[in-house]
């Protein structure tokens, strides 16, 4: 970063490392499945290892190989993954199975912050309705969610507030009930002033 701050409960998180991030309940859904949010060649159970060793699948250096299981197959159940099992390979998995298990795997963790980048983008009609109602589960349970998405619909049908980027900026935030496309339509052009533009803190 440049410039600015990003904050949770007041406290600065911007330099924290990962896992520091991680520790105080922050996970997230990057944009690309494979690759960012799961590694190809690595089976289900290895890849909700990169994230959620916090959740006792790790003690004192040492993998807990039968609980990063059992935590695997629990993502598996409640999300409705199809696949063979834990040990199917991330890359195995349909392009909307598997942002079922990304999202599962990071919301077992029962995260304070979830960043979901573009979550339902290119999986199958079915998969969008699971994913959409596993980000309003996680809302009600007390999560913060920050949703990154082009799909307007999607906003406004998740959304208790809206913003847009634009240039690397942000613009004020409005409750979506009160929002009008044509605005939000101003700001993803880049009309706002600058002066309007305030930090955002979770």
């Amino acid at each position: 970063m440049d410039a600015g701050s990003i904050s949770l409960d007041g406290r600065g998180i911007e330099n924290l490392a990962p896992n520091q991030r991680r520790n105080l309940g922050v996970a997230i859904v990057p944009e690309e499945r494979l690759g960012r949010g799961a590694v190809p060649n690595m089976t289900l159970a290895d890849n909700a290892l990169l994230t959620a060793s916090g959740q006792g699948l790790v003690n004192r250096g040492l993998i807990r190989f039968g609980r990063v299981r059992e935590f695997s197959r629990e993502v598996i159940r409640r999300f409705g993954v199809r696949c063979n099992d834990e040990s199917s390979t991330a890359g195995s998995l349909s392009g909307g199975n598997l942002q079922k298990y990304i999202i599962g795997r990071e919301a077992l963790q029962n995260p304070r912050l979830l960043v979901a980048s573009h979550p339902t983008w290119g999986v199958d009609v079915g998969s969008a309705v699971a994913i959409h109602e596993a980000l309003v589960q996680l809302r009600d349970a007390g999560a913060a969610i920050v949703l990154i998405s082009e799909d307007l619909d999607e906003l406004y049908q998740l959304c208790n507030r809206l913003g847009a980027l634009c240039n690397g900026r942000l613009s004020p935030l409005a409750s979506t009930s009160e929002l009008s496309i044509e605005q939000l339509g101003q700001w993803m052009a880049g009309e706002f002033e600058s002066a309007e533009v305030n930090h955002v803190a979770a």
